[in-house]
């Protein structure tokens, strides 16, 4: 599936998007344990910048905040004079993988809601650009739970096996290669849905 295709699908549901406070909630439960004052974070896939946003409360120099969907940040930066009035956050149209920062050059790299997207590649690309003792954080769907459908379907990557349980979602992380891997189940209830994701957050070493 090329990036122009896959563009035009998140295009589409970007109107949208934020009307979604699930993927804020996440958003902000994978910042809340990570270090103050990081020099550079990275926010992979971004979508319309909820993790971005979050990170802001980390005081990092800077955040760079990259999506392949034009639409989903255009989104992103209508909220940015409210939401980053300093402009900390910087928003770049482009594939997520490779991220466009040089190796070893973030303290942080954060990706909410979007793993399922890009697959298992993104590992590698993560540990390229974080420095030594980098952290990454990361959400992935349950693979009990996780059943694509329609268009979406066509963009999950066949290279990633979902994890069933806090053991299994931690371990994609240890098996790429990064250290004091840690996951956690992340609940939210809403009306008449249950939605529940794996938070992880490792080292890089």
């Amino acid at each position: 599936m090329d990036h122009d295709a896959r563009a035009a699908l998140f295009d589409g549901t970007a109107e949208h998007y934020d009307e979604d406070t699930f993927h804020v909630s996440v958003a902000e439960a994978l910042v809340e344990p990570l270090p103050p004052e990081p020099e550079l974070v990275l926010d992979v896939a971004t979508g319309t910048g909820f993790a971005a946003y979050a990170a802001l409360r980390l005081k990092p120099a800077r955040v760079l905040a990259v999506d392949l969907s034009p639409a989903m940040l255009a989104r992103a930066t209508a909220k940015a004079p409210t939401l980053d009035p300093s402009g900390v956050i910087s928003w770049q149209v482009a594939p997520a993988v490779p991220m466009p920062a040089a190796d070893g050059s973030a303290d942080v790299v954060l990706c909410a809601s979007s793993l399922h997207f890009l697959g298992a590649v993104a590992f590698e690309d993560w540990l390229r650009v974080l420095r030594p003792g980098g952290r990454l954080a990361f959400s992935v769907v349950s693979g009990a739970r996780f059943k694509p459908s329609g268009a979406f379907a066509d963009f999950v990557p066949r290279d990633l096996s979902f994890p069933t349980d806090d053991a299994g979602a931690a371990a994609l992380a240890t098996s790429a290669g990064f250290v004091d891997a840690s996951a956690r189940t992340f609940t939210v209830e809403g009306g008449d849905r249950v939605r529940s994701v794996f938070l992880v957050h490792a080292t890089a070493p």
